[in-house]
């Protein structure tokens, strides 16, 4: 007996990995969408609906009927259906309710809709008001029928209470919120229209829309009650959305109620038969597909769209507009924040301070401009845009602390070369004024034009302080050492003019310059002295024009120039007398006593 029932198990373990999953066979039927949870106090999801919706390819529209308990939604919607009780929703007789949360019709109604195939499903509610649930939970399912619907049929027996009334704020709320937009736009999600049914064998005169016109008319409120004045914004708002709503009234089918699901048609109010042939057309003339942001919704994009709903009803203490706002703005605030984060992506840091702020005020500008575009919600989104608002300002800062890092480090790379070109220059092998005024400008020009950004201020001091230091410094040790050098460049130069070229212009120069240069300052006792005498500025001007040119460098052509002479002399004593003889390079000395040409002696 044992070993047969582990048999079993292993069979149909088997079977179901063959099958891959439990797939529902039979669509004909009703299944439940959205359950409560055992507090009864908030909803969720059951898969056997979802599968029946995720299978439709086409545009999806819903009809959803929500009322008091006991107010025949569930028969009414067997009708619509033209179904039994015995295979359509389940019909209640007790005096709990039948439904739990939302249940849905498997098998869609298939209707063209302005040219377009769609898939019509039809939903039955939990009655509300009923023993042992929370207002809260009768909120939830209200608003949640209220989103998901196309035609919304607001199910009433014999009159409109107060209470009813009340219990429109949310849809109320909703539609200011999400369908008050631009005509012309793309709205959030299209509107259900409102369809009060009022479920009344005599109107004494009136009309339906004369009942739910008196229905909607201000209460009275002298004393200033809050609750009333809540109701009486409701009217407003009710009275404004007049082109999203209408009304129509079904009389009693039978007056034995508890033998409704066992009569047919021939056996009913003949009255009620022909309104309820009316009320058919009058639901499939005002049906359309679920639009969300412009684009009908089909089977899996419609359960997508339940799950956010859900999410947001479920998210709060009460189901309200705002967490409704702030679930479906969540994806465009994403793409907000991406298109931002692209924007400020193909700055080339550093940037001055005014183009970074004139860019990001461009890009904040852009964003918003796609977000009103693309928002959910009116009155609520405002909390997103501060949301979008406080993303993008981090954002923004990261931004401004990378462009001041950038900028410091710009700006210290041309301090340091600045720094470098000024060390090097203090220490030319030939000391010139004109070279280091020349490095001077170009370096602080080049700093000027290249440093950009926040940290240039900070940089600019730096650099104006390092530049006067290395000038005065430059300044000082100038004199000082072109005077070193033309004492030792006066010595070479006699060595020179006397021993190798011979030229005695040059050495009688060299003795004049090296004469000039010691009696002067043994006579005045000091060298600075000699630094303010205009023979002194003459050397230095000559002394400039020779050692530095936009032409000619000579301190970095100096040891070239040196080999090039040193070359042309060495030649010039081997080859240049004995062709050109000693006439050349007058005057010359002349220490030939015992030439070839001298008269012999003997």
């Amino acid at each position: 007996m044992e070993i047969s029932y582990w048999v079993c198990v292993v069979s149909i373990v088997l079977c179901l990995f063959a099958s891959g999953s439990l797939s529902i066979e039979n669509f004909h039927q009703a299944f439940p969408i959205v359950e409560p949870d055992p507090g009864h106090t908030k909803l969720r999801l059951s898969r056997e609906g979802l599968e029946a919706i995720e299978r439709i390819t086409t545009p999806i529209a819903a009809v959803a009927v929500i009322g008091p308990y006991r107010s025949g939604k569930s028969f009414l919607l067997n009708q619509l259906l033209s179904l039994s009780c015995y295979e359509g929703f389940g019909v209640g007789h007790m005096r709990d309710t039948k439904t739990k949360g939302i249940w849905v019709w498997g098998t869609p109604v298939e209707m063209d809709i302005n040219g377009v195939k769609t898939s019509v499903f039809y939903l039955d509610t939990e009655g509300f008001e009923s023993v042992g649930k929370s207002n809260v939970y009768d909120d939830r399912i209200f608003a949640l029928a209220t989103v998901m619907s196309s035609v919304l049929v607001y199910n009433l027996a014999e009159t409109i209470r107060e209470a009813d009334i009340a219990r429109l704020s949310f849809a109320v709320e909703l539609a200011e919120e999400f369908y008050g937009r631009v005509k012309g736009q793309d709205v959030a999600f299209e509107p259900a229209k409102l369809l009060w049914l009022i479920q009344r064998d005599f109107l004494q005169g009136k009309s339906v829309e004369d009942m739910v016109h008196e229905a909607l008319l201000h209460v009275p409120n002298s004393d200033g009650n809050k609750n009333i004045d809540m109701v009486n914004q409701i009217r407003d708002s009710l009275a404004i959305m007049g082109d999203n709503s209408t009304a129509f009234s079904l009389p009693q089918p039978h007056l034995q109620r508890t033998k409704l699901c066992d009569m047919k048609d021939g056996e009913l109010d003949p009255m009620y038969v022909k309104k309820k042939e009316q009320l058919k057309q009058l639901v499939a003339s005002i049906i359309r597909p679920k639009i969300v942001q412009g684009r009908p919704l089909n089977g899996k994009e419609f359960v997508s769209f339940l799950e956010q709903i859900l999410e947001a009803l479920n998210k709060g203490e009460i189901p309200s507009t705002g967490s409704l706002v702030e679930v479906f703005n969540k994806g465009i605030l994403e793409r907000c924040l991406k298109l931002y984060n692209e924007r400020m992506a193909k700055l080339t840091l550093p940037l001055i301070e005014q183009s970074l702020q004139e860019y990001h005020e461009r890009s904040l500008e852009e964003v918003m401009k796609l977000f009103e575009e693309q928002h959910f919600g009116r009155h609520h989104a405002k909390k997103s845009v501060e949301q979008l608002e406080e993303e993008i300002e981090k954002v923004h800062k990261n931004v401004i602390m990378a462009n001041e890092y950038r900028s410091s480090k710009l700006c210290e790379a041309l301090y340091t070369r600045c720094e470098d070109k000024m060390d090097q220059l203090q220490v030319l092998r030939l000391p010139s004024m004109a070279k280091f005024n020349a490095g001077f400008l170009q370096c602080n020009q080049s700093f000027e034009q290249e440093c950009v950004g926040p940290a240039k201020t900070n940089y600019e001091h730096r650099m104006m302080k390092m530049l006067g230091k290395s000038r005065s410094l430059f300044i000082k040790e100038y004199n000082h050492r072109l005077f070193n050098w033309l004492v030792a460049f006066s010595l070479v130069m006699v060595v020179v003019g006397r021993f190798i070229i011979k030229f005695i212009l040059i050495e009688i120069g060299a003795w004049v310059l090296f004469i000039f240069l010691e009696t002067y300052t043994r006579m005045f006792w000091s060298a600075e002295s000699l630094y303010y005498n205009p023979v002194w500025h003459v050397i230095v001007a000559t002394w400039e024009t020779l050692v530095y040119s936009p032409v000619l460098d000579l301190d970095r052509w100096a040891i070239p120039a040196g080999v090039i002479v040193a070359l042309f002399v060495l030649y010039w004593r081997c080859n240049g007398r004995r062709k050109h003889g000693s006439s050349w390079l007058l005057p010359l000395y002349n220490n030939n006593k015992g030439g070839p040409n001298r008269p012999r002696s003997d």
